[in-house]
């Protein structure tokens, strides 16, 4: 694998500069000698040297030996062969494999000019190239394309040519400064966080800031400061890293004495002195209030702190800069702190690489671990302080180790080092807000946030002001500002708290066993105010009617079978009396018919018996103003809901899969805050009740409910609505007033036969597997919509005018389509006319137009590729320019001999290689209907475009030619039979889509992603070149049955970081 650019090595010199000597010598580059002079920078120095027409090797050789080369592009730089040579050798040096970094300055010449070559630059050019061969020509053009990309200093955007150097000096300074900590080179994601706080320290502002770095415990906050102290320090007059203040922080001292010892220990740090000792608190802003510096105060938990060390942005110097590390957000508000980042958990691939890196010192895992760490990597919950330290204590261990590891994580957290980190958080909490934290841990993780304040209501809390507190010394999320998340090893601290309290004390019971006694022998405790039941491992239990008779306070009961295999054996006796004021029941597969005649739902805010075997729930009216949430999933043998009409607050109401349920009682239309009502495949479900509106319902999935013939207009601010796969025969006549809907899915409702109008705000319409003969055009509703599924629908012959927001176009299998409004203007969308055997030649040849494509892909019918498409083969074509853009088409068949039909995936890829050998994969597909696809019945056409990267690091690495090699999926159903590839000029593109568009590599693909392994596979993945894995964009084409399965547009952008640090 090629070495990083940043990876450590002896460099002669700091910094290269390529210039015109006419043009710069004395006046810029005299400037920029002394701006380097001053700030300690050696620039190397080649008075020495005489320039000819070709550059020496003395030239080559400090070129090679400088860390930076610097390229000052003036009007008359293209005149000299010798600066272009001088050019092409510093872009060799910024390949990986020597990870010189390149920065440019344009003075007195525009960025497009030298890009293109054109204007008074380009005319220089010429002038040089008329004497040169072609060739060279052509080298030099492209390493100017490429330097004029590099982002870099425009002199005509600078007021004070001063300024500019100073500014310049700055950059290479950090630069610099960013490539020598060698202890920092191995952390995963660095880069990226340091490019976040770079941008909140804004350095080119001459005046203070200060900024936080908040986040968890483990998350890597320290981490993120040093690296920031060892990048930055050098730019700073005083700086200094104030260690872990939680922990030093003074005890037994007065707040006059806390501020002065505080102040002593910045002091000797800062100014490198042992021992100061101040008598005053104004001795630190008399000392620093002239002098630039940087100062980290890492782990501040008291306010205490920040008003001792940095009280007012006064203290210190013009351009000074103060970092707080902190868990505690509300420090930061206090404090007046704004400019915040706030760190994330790395994305799973990071965090398989940190356990890596520390388990197996590399990035990836050995040949047979790729499994097992993956699943280290998720009980570890991404938090990369857990990932180091239980990688460092699986190095060298043998897979059966590895195994005993992860099954002791899967139940307590065995690393000690890491529970003492968490628990400093938990034991920093108020009584109130511990009990708060122990009761997240244990029962409300993934809840919406009003649904835990009102769960905890009467609990003497202040629900509001504890879920602050938790949230600002992160030891718990919120996300959407709803969701409320705390991580798994801060609710594995929690469950341990719990077990290490004495049995008497304890008011959340979470022991299997303890749980069994209490409730066989009904020896609870009035202080027990929640059960946590996990019946897993209990064979056989038999409940005392009296059992919750002493737990008066018991407010949260939840009884779950972890393991899902249903073995357990619960006898609860009909005279069960739940306790009254349960706010809280969720019991799993619950095993009686209907709840005990005693149950009273008064106080409930949420009940969920998923899986339960409940034919009832109760007779009569019940008080049940507090339940916000109802959920009966998967209760197959539910017949009838009780009288709702006192449940006033329901917000959420899921009977998903309640397949014996037949009708909704009318007192749903008293629910008037109900948001969700989600029904899909109750199978008997025959009616919906008329003559109610509900404002408040966003969200309908009826789908599946086959037996249902009507849908009434029961909210008119509906966001998305499923009524497929029922026997509805029109969709209420107000639907063109539903201003809110943007998701309609009618699919497979085979008795619906006209749709005549939406609303605009629609985004998705799914009418696949329909009677209809026409869907609407675009000044009808369509004109918005992004996704437009027709598939299946055989008695379509045409399609109006489609809207230029159109992603998707999903129509395989209507046999009877013959037209497409053309031209089609839909320059994003992919197509997928799958077995239209009735397509006629204009619109066959609308499709086939070469267009500005993003990450579209077409496939339709036909037997033989175009004409136009002159280069030909069966797997690899080309030569071709590297500054091509090209058409594929590819003629496919079906495969009859892989796979059954009803679980393949097609994915029809494309690799282009360079000169080198070095190659990118960029993979197409176009979205087939999941579940009622019979496939590519015969031969058809894909017709994709093959636009090649903008990167310049990648196109060096491909050379001046490259070849196409078009590949086919190991899974595919597919296979290739033909392939053609024509050249696409720009008038040729401009005359058919109206305007020029170079696209790049990601407007080709859908997503990209890094290739990776199967998980039956555990070869080792390395590759030569620019980067230690390949990249490549998928969009899949999908013809798996009984699932549904979407179509992702997302992408990893290729970053060239030392490029923006």
């Amino acid at each position: 694998m090629a070495p990083s650019s940043s990876s450590p090595r002896n460099w002669r010199y700091n910094v290269f500069v390529s210039f015109h000597g006419q043009d710069a010598r004395k006046s810029f580059l005299s400037h920029l000698r002394r701006q380097f002079n001053e700030n300690g920078i050696t620039m190397f120095d080649d008075q020495g040297i005489e320039r000819g027409q070709t550059i020496t090797p003395a030239l080559k050789q400090a070129i090679r030996e400088s860390r930076i080369s610097i390229v000052v592009l003036t009007k008359n730089y293209a005149s000299s062969s010798w600066c272009l040579d001088e050019l092409l050798e510093i872009l060799k040096c910024k390949e990986p494999a020597v990870g010189q970094i390149v920065m440019t300055v344009f003075y007195g010449v525009d960025p497009s000019h030298v890009r293109k070559q054109t204007e008074d630059f380009g005319k220089v050019f010429d002038e040089t190239c008329a004497r040169k061969t072609e060739e060279e020509r052509r080298e030099w053009s492209q390493a100017l394309t490429v330097a004029g990309n590099i982002a870099g200093e425009d002199f005509i955007n600078w007021d004070s040519e001063a300024k500019m150097m100073e500014k310049i000096a700055r950059d290479v300074s950090n630069k610099l400064n960013a490539t020598s900590s060698r202890e920092l080179d191995d952390i995963v994601g660095l880069e990226a966080h340091l490019l976040e706080m770079l941008s909140l320290l804004d350095l080119d502002y001459d005046g203070v800031k200060m900024v936080a770095i908040s986040g968890p415990a483990g998350i890597g906050k320290s981490t993120i400061a040093r690296a920031l102290h060892s990048l930055l320090s050098n730019g700073f007059q005083l700086s200094c890293f104030m260690d872990n203040l939680r922990e030093s922080y003074p005890t037994g001292l007065d707040e006059c004495g806390l501020k002065l010892r505080l102040q002593d220990q910045l002091l000797s740090k800062i100014l490198n002195q042992d021992d100061i000792r101040i008598r005053h608190l104004g001795v630190i802003e008399e000392r620093l209030r002239y002098k630039k510096v940087l100062i980290i105060l890492d782990d501040v938990n008291n306010i205490k702190q920040l008003e001792a060390l940095a009280k007012e942005t006064t203290w210190f110097g013009p351009g000074s800069r103060v970092v707080v590390t902190t868990e505690n957000k509300e420090l930061l508000q206090q404090h007046g702190i704004e400019n915040t980042y706030n760190v994330g958990f790395p994305y799973d691939e990071g965090a398989l690489e940190i356990l890596c890196r520390y388990a197996f010192r590399q990035s990836y895992p050995h040949i047979g671990f790729k499994k097992l760490a993956k699943r280290v990597t998720k009980l570890c919950g991404n938090l990369p302080l857990g990932l180091r330290v239980v990688g460092s204590s699986l190095r060298g261990k043998n897979e059966e180790e590895w195994g005993e590891i992860i099954r002791r994580l899967e139940t307590i957290l065995d690393h000690r080092d890491i529970e003492e980190v968490l628990r400093v958080g938990y034991e920093s909490l108020h009584e109130n807000e511990q009990s708060l934290f122990l009761h997240i841990a244990v029962f409300s993780n993934f809840k919406d946030g009003h649904l835990v304040e009102a769960m905890f209501a009467d609990d003497n809390l202040d629900i509001k002001y504890g879920l602050k507190i938790l949230a600002n010394k992160s030891l718990i999320h919120v996300f959407d500002n709803e969701k409320i998340v705390m991580h798994k090893l801060l609710r594995q601290v929690g469950r341990q708290v719990i077990q290490r309290e004495e049995r008497w004390k304890r008011r959340i019971l979470i022991d299997p066993q303890e749980i069994c006694d209490v409730l066989e022998h009904a020896e609870g405790k009035t202080a027990v105010s929640g059960i946590s039941f996990d019946i897993s491992d209990i064979d056989e239990l038999s409940i005392n009617p009296m059992a919750f008779k002493r737990m008066r306070n018991l407010r949260y009961l939840s009884v779950y079978n972890s393991k899902n295999d249903g073995n357990s054996m619960i006898d609860i006796p009909e005279a069960l009396e739940f306790p009254r004021r349960l706010r809280l029941l969720h019991w799993k597969e619950y095993p009686r018919k209907c709840l005990p005649p005693t149950f009273h739902p008064e106080y409930l805010v949420e009940l969920n018996m998923k899986g339960s075997q409940l034919e009832h729930l109760w007779h009569g009216s019940q008080r049940m103003t507090n339940l916000k949430n109802m959920n009966m999933y998967g209760s197959l043998h539910l017949k009838d809901l009780p009288d709702l009409s006192h449940a006033t607050n329901l917000e959420r109401l899921d009977l998903t899969r309640c397949e014996s349920l037949v009708a909704l009682p009318s007192s749903i239309g008293n629910l008037h805050k109900l948001e969700k009502l989600l029904m899909h495949k109750c199978k008997s479900l025959e009616s919906v009740p008329t003559n109610i509106n509900l404002a408040s319902l966003l969200d309908v999935d009826m789908g599946g409910c086959s037996r249902l013939r009507t849908f009434p207009d029961i909210s008119t601010n509906m966001t998305s609505l499923d009524i497929s796969e029922t026997a509805v025969e029109e969709v209420p006549a107000s639907i063109s007033m539903w201003y809110y809907l943007w998701s309609l899915s009618i699919r497979g409702t085979g008795n619906l036969k006209t749709i005549t109008q939406f609303h605009q705000s629609l985004y998705l319409l799914d009418l696949s597997y329909t009677d209809i003969d026409k869907i609407p055009e675009c000044n009808n509703g369509l004109d918005g919509v992004e996704y437009l599924y027709l598939a299946g629908c055989r008695r379509l012959t045409s399609l109006p005018e489609l809207p230029g927001s159109l992603i998707s176009l999903l129509a395989e299998n209507c046999e009877s389509l013959e037209t497409v409004s053309s031209p089609l203007n839909i320059p994003k969308a992919h197509l997928n006319f799958t077995n239209c055997f009735k397509l006629d030649q204009k619109t066959r040849g609308a499709i086939m137009q070469p267009r500005p494509f993003h990450y579209k892909l077409a496939i339709l019918p036909g037997r033989e590729i175009p004409a136009e498409f002159v280069h030909r083969g069966h797997e690899t074509i080309g030569p071709f320019p590297a500054s091509s853009r090209c058409q594929a088409c590819l003629r496919i068949s079906r495969n009859n001999h892989k796979h059954p039909i009803d679980d393949v995936n097609v994915q029809f890829s494309y690799r282009i290689i360079g000169e080198s050998g070095y190659a990118i994969t960029i993979s197409n597909g176009v979205e087939a209907y999941p579940g009622e696809s019979t496939g590519v019945q015969t031969e058809h056409l894909c017709i994709f475009q093959c636009d090649l990267p903008e990167d310049e690091y990648i196109r060096l690495k491909l050379g001046s030619e490259i070849w196409f090699e078009f590949i086919n999926s190991p899974f595919e159903s597919c296979e290739i039979i033909e392939c053609g590839v024509r050249i696409l000029m720009e008038d040729e593109e401009e005359m058919s889509s109206g305007r020029s568009n170079k696209c790049g590599l990601d407007q080709v693909s859908g997503r990209r992603e890094v290739l990776e392994e199967s998980d039956d596979d555990d070869s080792d993945h390395t590759t030569d070149g620019l980067f230690s894995c390949e990249f490549v964009s998928t969009i899949l084409l999908n013809f798996s049955s009984g699932q549904d399965h979407e179509a992702s547009f997302s992408f990893a952008q290729l970053l060239n970081l030392h490029k923006s640090i």
